[in-house]
């Protein structure tokens, strides 16, 4: 009689869930940016006399944190050309899908300056002179700050902002929470900045309201440029700062790169 030896069965393991195709994680972007826009920019131009700076800083806060709830689990939430990168650079994120995002973005942005450009020019008198939610520096800074001031505040806390989403989407954080805390910081983010530039640290939220304001667009470049080397410093630190050295680990799952 022979004996039969049985080879002990190896745990299963659950492969993870493949992200949402390309077109379905690109609409996500551009309703999500499109709602900050609308909402943050909104509450500037039609409510800012009446919430003051903490009520704007609110609403940039809610609008990130409802959308990243309602659609971040499709495409990561984004929302902004600078977190694209930032992921990107700290290797969260596949860089072939980073100028789709920055696109989706982009219209998202501009249909909300768009559509909030015909709510406000329902108002008899009204003009973008007397304020349209648009980012600057110097005579177009709400304080008056110079250009330096400007472009130091908007590097630094772009990069605080992209550090922080890095963190509460780590592996290693607390599940569930990773909106709550980005809404929050993006609140912190506007308390500090808005007397300064009005508060960018996005490229799409500030063209999204440039494009009605041609002053406003003369001085743009700088809310390109700064939150994306902000953007950039972050996702170069974040590594260096936790120990996380993983790649190829996105706040939307796509782990195919």
């Amino acid at each position: 009689m022979s004996r039969s030896t049985t080879t002990p069965a190896r745990p299963r393991t659950t492969p993870a869930p493949a992200p949402p195709p390309l077109p379905v994680r690109l609409a996500a972007e551009t309703v999500g940016t499109f709602w900050l826009v609308l909402a943050g920019c909104g509450t500037a131009v039609l409510a800012g006399d009446e919430v003051g700076y903490l009520g704007v800083a609110l609403a940039f806060g809610l609008a990130v944190l409802t959308m990243a709830y309602a659609v971040g689990h499709v495409s990561g939430g984004h929302f902004n050309p600078a977190v694209s990168l930032g992921l990107a650079v700290a290797r969260r994120f596949a860089w072939r899908d980073v100028p789709a995002y920055v696109g989706a973005q982009l219209v998202g942005a501009s249909v909300a300056g768009g559509l909030l450009y015909v709510i406000a020019s329902g108002r008899e008198g009204f003009t973008t002179a007397d304020g349209f939610a648009t980012n600057g520096y110097g005579d177009l800074s709400p304080a008056g700050y110079t250009l330096l001031a400007a472009a130091v505040t908007e590097v630094v806390l772009t990069a605080v902002f992209v550090f922080v989403i890095l963190g509460v989407t780590d592996r290693r954080a607390p599940a569930g929470f990773g909106p709550l805390a980005i809404g929050l910081t993006l609140t912190l983010v506007h308390l500090v900045s808005i007397p300064v530039t009005n508060t960018s640290v996005n490229p799409a939220r500030t063209l999204g309201v440039a494009w009605f304001d041609t002053a406003a667009l003369g001085q743009s470049w700088l809310f390109i440029v700064a939150p994306l080397v902000g953007a950039a410093l972050a996702g170069l630190a974040y590594a260096g700062a936790t120990g996380d050295r993983h790649a190829g680990v996105d706040i939307e799952g796509d782990t195919r790169h």
